[in-house]
């Protein structure tokens, strides 16, 4: 059942002071909008005018009702307007989850940017590198460092490419050696990602299109890459790491690439969002700020030296 069926019919007739009149707005007839109301007052059960060939007016019931009413085409009116106006002017709140160190490093500063473009735009951003269920917890975008499953509710769209590398710092190199081949990383203390007991592979591509993961020995498991970085300028192994993430630290002398002549892996990185038939400006606007921005923040590591 439509429960607005007749209101904007009876609201136009108490404003214009007659059915008539009211046809002659709406551009129907008069029989017309005399149907709409008396649909309207059946459904209700409540006579909401009197009229006459002459004369037209409220009753008790339609006079309260009237009032309601306007107040709800007025509501409508304001939310109608507000999505029109997000089409073309972004506005509104979005709630975004991103990986911490990527989120902090690479996505804040867009956000940033895009808050002082559009101040009517509102973010409410969480930090966190556990996997978010976008639909169940209410997130209107996620920032995601993996493929995205097939999905029928769910739409990606690649917004950077990030390339790893193997670091370390010029004393830990100095004191056990440079390795000249992956298979010489298992003599050597390695920094590595974990969380919630698990830890990442360092990955390499291989020549049939696919990955193959180095002997690393494990030293030090971390669950936060800016801490790991920090774990190799202090000479604790080597570590596995994006090429943004270490880039100042490479250009300070604190660390230096490991093996720069081996294929680096490379994986996207995607925004996520709920598959909808239209899209918010103030969602096209994040991602397209994301998707342009990006890539110039992880770049690429050829301005990285490596170990002598």
């Amino acid at each position: 059942m439509d429960r607005l069926a007749g209101i904007q019919e009876f609201v136009t007739v108490v404003d214009a002071g007659g059915f008539s009149a009211a046809a002659q707005k709406l551009h129907l007839s008069r029989s017309a909008v005399g149907k709409a109301v008396a649909r309207l007052e059946e459904r209700l059960g409540v006579r909401l005018c009197h009229r006459t060939t002459r004369a037209f007016t409220l009753t008790s019931d339609g006079n309260a009702f009237y009032a309601h009413c306007v107040r709800i085409l007025a509501e409508l009116d304001m939310a109608e307007g507000a999505l029109a106006s997000d089409r073309e002017q972004p506005a509104g709140r979005l709630r975004i989850s991103v990986p911490v160190i990527f989120g902090r490093y690479c996505v804040a500063p867009v956000i940033a940017d895009l808050s002082r473009q559009h101040t009517a735009l509102r973010f409410d951003v969480s930090f966190t590198d556990r996997p978010v269920d976008l639909i169940e917890e209410g997130y209107d975008l996620v920032v995601r460092n993996a493929v995205l499953p097939d999905s029928a509710v769910l739409t990606a769209r690649r917004i950077a490419r990030q390339r790893m590398t193997i670091c370390a710092a010029p004393s830990y190199l100095a004191a056990r050696g440079t390795p000249r081949a992956i298979e010489d990383i298992a003599g050597h203390d390695s920094i590595v990602y974990g969380r919630d007991g698990n830890t990442r592979p360092w990955l390499f591509p291989d020549s049939k299109g696919g990955t193959y993961a180095a002997p690393a020995r494990t030293r030090l498991i971390l669950d936060d890459l800016d801490s790991a970085a920090d774990m190799a300028v202090a000479g604790m192994g080597l570590a596995w790491l994006p090429c943004w993430l270490i880039r100042a630290r490479v250009h300070s002398g604190s660390l230096v690439r490991v093996l720069p002549d081996v294929d680096p892996l490379v994986f996207d990185t995607y925004a996520v969002w709920p598959r909808a038939p239209f899209m918010p400006a103030r969602m096209r606007v994040l991602i397209d700020a994301l998707a342009s921005r990006l890539p110039g923040m992880t770049g690429a590591d050829d301005e990285i030296k490596s170990a002598a």
